[in-house]
């Protein structure tokens, strides 16, 4: 793999396997939320971890604005890691906003992935008449602009209602200080990337074999949106998880571990 690619998204491989299996953080994230789910699958799988350009260890100097104001510069470089990696028939599992990535991924290079695994995703977080996203529109300029005039008091406030587990503030907190440690001009533009974003067309013609994990009670992807995405992929599996909240791999890594393994086989 070329350096500048490993360097830009800071690329880590281990464990073994014919297959690989890459895993993509969402907003506000990086790749140590998935510290708890990928090691379950390192004696099967290569398992690959990343940055996404402007989150965790990544190269912040490599972040633009223009190619990151669209999701489709985030698919762009999931294309490159794979290719630089001699990656195809690879097993992707993308959390929140990175399911939709690796969706726009898939179609912009066909074959790179044999199978996904959607942990909370959301084709479009805007109700749009009868398409319920979970929020108005209204509520995601509000939030947006709070975003934007107080980064850090935003990521207070709304952390802990995301990870959805009042019993564990633990939880809240870790993601509190993800969000805290992101800079914040390229949190707000992410943030806006992500909320705005309607991948709703792109699913046509996805024939990705897709497991789509929904948590029981989730206020960023609620149970209306995991049906609609189960609809309209045909080769798609819904399972609804006991956890709730909207960071299972965190909150509830063993059973997100244990659907993906009866789905895998593995």
């Amino acid at each position: 793999m070329k350096p500048k690619v490993a360097k830009r998204n800071h690329v880590r491989v281990y464990g073994t396997g014919p297959e690989a299996m890459l895993f993509a953080h969402g907003f506000g994230c990086d790749q140590t939320m998935w510290r708890h789910v990928a090691p379950a699958f390192a004696d099967r799988y290569r398992v690959v971890l990343f940055d996404h350009v402007g989150a965790g260890n990544s190269d912040l100097g490599a972040w633009s604005a223009a190619k990151y104001a669209t999701l489709e510069g985030y698919a762009a470089d999931v294309v490159e890691i794979c290719r630089e990696l001699g990656l195809s028939g690879s097993v992707f599992v993308g959390h929140s906003v990175s399911a939709m990535i690796g969706v726009l991924a898939a179609k912009r290079a066909p074959g790179l992935f044999s199978r996904m695994v959607m942990v909370g995703p959301s084709p479009c977080y805007i109700n749009d008449g009868e398409y319920k996203g979970g929020f108005d529109r209204k509520d995601i300029e509000e939030m947006l602009g709070f975003l934007d005039s107080n980064y850090l008091g935003w990521s207070a406030m709304m952390a802990p209602m995301i990870m959805g587990r009042p019993d564990r503030p633990e939880f809240g907190e870790e993601l509190t200080n993800s969000f805290c440690r992101t800079d914040p001009e390229i949190a707000r533009q992410f943030g806006r990337v992500t909320f705005l974003s309607d991948c709703r067309a792109d699913l046509e013609g996805m024939r990705v074999p897709s497991l789509l994990l929904q948590c029981s009670e989730d206020v960023v992807a609620p149970l209306a949106v995991g049906e609609y995405l189960h609809a309209r992929l045909p080769e798609s599996t819904l399972v609804v998880l006991r956890a709730t909240g909207h960071c299972p791999q965190l909150s509830a890594p063993e059973e997100v571990i244990a659907a993906m393994k009866a789905y895998l086989a593995v």
